[in-house]
């Protein structure tokens, strides 16, 4: 299975895909932290990814997604978009609201946290 197939898959099949440099355990990146921390900080169940150990994966995402940069979020499908605008939209408490209008009031009781490698 090709990346940009295995990145179409983590993205439909999750409620919320966090593409970072690095994992949960060993971040990378302050970018992909701020959004790590974000997400976390909301309740999020997150599936990460990290694009790191191939370029091609960094370009495939950027191909389906439009978005240069990594980190990058997506709900339920839909991208988000990278650290700034998730870290603005949980000060501002529209991270929780967006959380729950897409995945249901009780989303944090589902809280769960997985990453994904791509091969």
């Amino acid at each position: 299975m090709s990346y940009s197939e295995q990145i179409k898959q983590v993205i439909e099949g999750s409620d919320v895909a966090l593409f970072m440099k690095g994992n949960p355990s060993l971040v990378m990146c302050g970018n992909s932290d701020r959004a790590l921390k974000a997400l976390r900080g909301a309740g999020a169940p997150v599936t990460t990814v990290d694009v790191l150990p191939d370029p091609e994966i960094r370009q495939e995402l950027s191909a389906l997604s439009g978005w240069p940069t990594i980190p990058q979020v997506f709900v339920k499908g839909e991208l988000v978009g990278g650290a700034d605008i998730v870290q603005e939209l949980a000060e501002s408490g529209e991270l929780e609201q967006l959380l729950r209008e897409r995945l249901g009031d009780d989303y944090a009781e589902q809280r769960d946290e997985k990453t994904v490698a791509l091969a």
